[in-house]
């Protein structure tokens, strides 16, 4: 696994994983799950919970930024190689949905201050 050691100590340890990955290919970080493996199993369970929401509810989903990233990839239905392009999620910091006319969207990302309602936006 890649967890708890730093980019320069990647580097080092697994240089061909690394290299794929930038590259944004699958891999196996260290022996983990792919990004899509991570996907499968946790969009499920935000949507799950999403639909036992009341009217007008907020649902909160904690886990670690990359998680959360590729949860949010999935449910607004980037394909797995646009992923990376959400960037990372800063500690203490989050992300929002809302459902738009065809699905989920990403109202806010990496954010530090609850959203306000954008004007004239079609939610």
């Amino acid at each position: 696994m890649w967890q708890g050691l730093t980019n320069a100590e990647i580097q080092e340890k697994y240089s061909e994983e690394y290299d794929a990955w930038k590259r944004g290919e699958p891999v196996r970080r260290g022996g983990g799950e792919l990004e899509t493996e991570v996907a499968d199993r946790s969009a499920p369970v935000v949507l799950a919970a999403a639909d036992e929401l009341p009217e007008d509810g907020t649902l909160v989903v904690v886990a670690h930024g990359g998680s959360i990233r590729v949860t949010l990839g999935r449910l607004i239905g980037l394909d797995p190689h646009q992923w990376e392009s959400l960037g990372g999620l800063s500690n203490c910091c989050w992300s929002v949905l809302g459902e738009g006319a065809s699905g989920w969207r990403l109202l806010e990302h990496n954010a530090g201050t609850l959203p306000a309602p954008v004007i004239g936006d079609d939610t």
